[in-house]
């Protein structure tokens, strides 16, 4: 397989013949700062989860074009020479600073915020997208997910459905993140040192002559960890008979116990009540049921709501796809120019307000209560603004500015953290399993107000007084 960090060439074709265009005109070294933010939560969710800054970085370590992709370049573009031999010696030199992964983000703040001459933060701007939106897409809807299976394990079972090889095994990274606890997916596992999970098909069952044979090959097969798919042909006339009869004749006398049965379609509700009876009076209390069949939050929510007796859920196409909303939409985009060492910013402006953007070199504050710990509200600010210190900000709303707030009693913390430095890589990676425990205390900081399902309680995002003044003045100015 060639090396999925290597994709020098995976961006859209403007910024080559954009940078080659700034080197014609003499500005490619020119500093440039852009912002990656997004404008809406998936799902009409309260809260999204940010993921993806490991392969960014593993992006732009491996960033150099080798002589076969500059002579793609050259035999099939009209890009000069003097580009083509820029990218033949490239050297990254540019700063970035991001929201660590895991974390919980929302709109209209910057995730990351990309420092260096024009002629690289240019051409960096697909891979960065593509990644972001992605994993952080499919992290927050695994975190939705395991928010309503209330503690029930969560397994990520969307290979064969996902969009695409990178698609399938960076969404069973995102999963991981998010809170799901291994993936079908093999490669993944082995890629990302998470639990590869799996145990048997409807076509096992059906290769026997019988569901008794298929259950006693399997169990003698893996009598340590026996889990049994029921629901082939009959689930509480056949199944979860045979099932039983192989856990009495085969697993138990065997020295071990079994470890659950699953069921892949039906009432789920109602056959797992039934499941949970029987086998409770036959001595198996301790086996597990475990479902599957196009779940998603809002089907997980209403199976238990209807008291269903599940243990753990496979979920599949409607997570590693984020089916219900499928696009992340997070943007790229310019929002200062260095001139003589001075920051000039800039402004898009657009007739639809959320495409308006902020502008300026900008850090992102989040205050935590110092009662319960929670996230109170995040503010979005110009870099040299300190809050660390305060004992009280007012806070209000970018659009509607009469609504205010004033906070107090609280702990400032920079949620952008620096990550490179003249190119140079000064952050130190953390492992995928902490990313993901970050992830879960990032989200049980939240109040259950903001992690529910159907209209959650909106997170503040303020832009500062001094910030806000700014975007105003350009506005202006440029109407």
């Amino acid at each position: 397989m060639k090396d999925l960090n290597k994709l020098n060439l995976l961006t859209d074709f403007y910024e080559l013949s954009m940078g080659n265009g700034f080197l014609q005109t003499g500005h490619e070294d020119t500093i440039v700062y852009f912002d990656v933010y997004f404008r809406k939560i998936p799902d009409d969710g309260g809260y999204a989860v940010f993921a993806g800054l490991e392969n960014v970085v593993n992006y732009i370590e491996n960033l150099s074009f080798d002589e076969d992709e500059i002579s793609y370049l050259r035999e099939n573009h009209n890009l000069s020479e003097e580009y083509l031999d820029y990218l033949k010696n490239f050297e990254f030199k540019c700063d970035i600073w991001s929201f660590e992964e895991g974390e919980t983000v929302y709109p209209n703040e910057p995730l990351m915020i990309i420092r260096g001459p024009i002629i690289q933060v240019q051409l960096m701007e697909t891979l960065i997208l593509l990644t972001i939106n992605h994993q952080s897409l499919i992290a927050t809807k695994t975190r939705r997910i395991v928010n309503a299976a209330e503690g029930r394990a969560v397994s990520e079972f969307g290979s064969r459905r996902a969009q695409g090889y990178s698609a399938s095994l960076y969404g069973a990274r995102a999963s991981y993140i998010g809170g799901a606890i291994g993936t079908s997916n093999t490669l993944a596992g082995k890629m990302f040192d998470i639990p590869a999970l799996g145990t048997m098909a409807h076509s096992w069952v059906q290769f026997f002559d019988s569901e008794y044979e298929a259950f006693k090959a399997y169990a003698e097969t893996y009598p340590e960890n026996c889990n049994l798919l029921i629901d082939t042909y009959d689930v509480l006339k056949e199944g979860l008979p045979n099932a039983i009869k192989v856990f009495d004749e085969v697993v138990v006398p065997s020295g071990h116990r079994p470890t659950g049965v699953r069921i892949d379609s039906g009432d789920i509700a109602y056959l797992s009540k039934q499941i949970r009876k029987t086998l409770d009076a036959h001595g198996y209390e301790d086996v597990k049921i475990m479902v599957s069949n196009s779940l998603d939050e809002k089907i997980i929510k209403s199976l238990l709501d209807q008291g269903a007796q599940i243990d753990s859920f496979g979920v599949g196409e409607r997570l590693i796809t984020a089916k219900s909303d499928p696009v992340f939409g997070g943007v790229y985009k310019l929002v200062a120019v260095e001139k003589n060492e001075e920051i000039i910013p800039k402004i898009k402006i657009s007739e639809n307000v959320e495409k308006i953007t902020t502008p300026g070199f900008k850090q992102v504050y989040r205050f935590y209560s110092n009662k319960d710990d929670a996230p109170l509200a995040d503010l979005v600010c110009l870099h040299d603004e300190k809050y660390e210190d305060t004992d009280s900000v007012e806070i209000f709303h970018p659009n509607f500015t009469w609504k205010r707030r004033t906070l107090t009693d609280y702990q400032a913390v920079k949620m952008l953290k620096r990550i490179y430095k003249d190119g140079k890589l000064v952050y130190k990676l953390p492992s995928l399993n902490q990313i993901k425990e970050k992830s879960e205390k990032a989200v049980a900081r939240l109040w259950e107000e903001q992690k529910r399902l159907e209209y959650p309680h909106e997170y503040y995002v303020d832009l500062s007084l001094d910030l806000w003044t700014l975007k105003d003045k350009l506005l202006k100015e440029k109407r």
